[in-house]
């Protein structure tokens, strides 16, 4: 696999036309690689494209792989940033999520990767079955205590065809309640601000200098190549995808094929994708912008679709800005869906 990801690196250098700000490990446990097979990737980058200047290179880990010993290797090599997956600091619902880890294992693992990385993300989720607002707020101070410097925070989510989904089903779990997740959020809203996180992002709270530059990235439109199975990129009118596979993608990139689909993105693909990601950003969705690269049709048409939101207090101009209000963030999913322009 490392093998393959390093061809298909080479095989895509003529892609990317801008500097390369950030470098993400993710999607999946990349922190089973050891120390060499990070270098070597990341040697294959710095010398195949144009890295900028201390560039922000953040590797994914699950708390159980972060023994103190992998933390201090990672330290010595350019990983500058770790996305750790705690979910919760409560044993009873890390079980209830199906995680490996415990909850002395999230709270070592934040410790000793703070004493080795200024720069480290924690994830929680919220919205758990069981745990009602006290717990929640628990969970948080735990997270504030620990001086963490930045915190994504996602509601609960139950997929279909998973344990988690047979079990509610079956009764052996209560079911997922919105209010009960609409509660934990604006805990958590409240509380970040109490200790100085700034929410940049409906789900990411940082504090000042610690705002993650990939996801900022992809929130503001910005170009990007995602490499492996699974893995997908973006020019801003072109989206493309790897295949899912492992074994698929190893073979094809072994005969010097990419596996990969794409898809060209119309106006109006465009226009939606500003609108979805430019609103769950405290930057918003500016209507000068909107007016230079979609012209004065769509920006009346948004204006117009807006006002309902704003005589409900969901959404407000601030600086020929459109934005969420702290009330309309929990809705965001609903209000930017109606925003939308649906092609006939």
């Amino acid at each position: 696999m490392v093998r393959a990801l390093k061809d298909e690196l080479l095989f895509r250098k003529g892609e990317m036309g801008e500097k390369v700000e950030s470098i993400y490990f993710g999607g999946g446990t990349p922190s089973i690689l050891d120390t060499d097979e990070i270098r070597s990737l990341l040697e294959v980058i710095y010398r195949n494209y144009t890295v900028s200047y201390l560039p922000e290179i953040t590797l994914e880990a699950n708390p159980d792989d972060l023994t103190a010993r992998k933390i201090e290797a990672l330290a010595s090599t350019r990983i500058n940033r770790l996305s750790i997956g705690i979910q919760s600091f409560f044993d009873d619902d890390l079980r209830f999520m199906n995680r490996a880890h415990t909850a002395e294992e999230a709270i070592t693992s934040v410790k000793n990767s703070l004493s080795y990385f200024k720069n480290i993300t924690i994830d929680l989720i919220y919205g758990v079955p069981g745990t009602d607002n006290a717990k929640w707020k628990k969970n948080l101070q735990t997270a504030f205590d620990l001086k963490v410097p930045h915190i994504s925070a996602y509601a609960l989510t139950v997929e279909k065809r998973t344990a988690l989904a047979h079990f509610i089903r079956k009764g052996k779990y209560p079911p997922v309640e919105e209010e009960t997740a609409r509660n934990h959020f604006q805990i958590l809203t409240e509380e970040a601000k109490k200790h100085d996180f700034i929410q940049y992002e409906i789900s990411n709270f940082g504090k000042e200098g610690f705002f993650s530059k990939h996801n900022t990235s992809y929130w503001q439109g910005k170009s990007y190549l995602g490499i492996g199975p699974s893995a997908h990129s973006f020019t801003g009118n072109q989206r493309s995808w790897n295949i899912s596979n492992n074994s698929k993608y190893i073979k094809a990139i072994q005969q010097g094929k990419l596996p990969s689909e794409s898809e060209e993105l119309s106006l109006t693909d465009q226009y939606n994708e500003m609108i979805m990601t430019g609103l769950r950003t405290i930057w918003g969705v500016s209507v000068k912008e909107t007016k230079k690269r979609f012209g004065k049709e769509l920006v009346a048409k948004l204006l117009s679709s807006s006002q309902k939101y704003i005589e409900r207090d969901l959404l407000k101009f601030e600086n020929n800005t459109l934005k969420l209000t702290e009330k309309g963030k929990f809705l965001s999913d609903g209000i930017t869906a109606d925003l939308f322009i649906i092609q006939e």
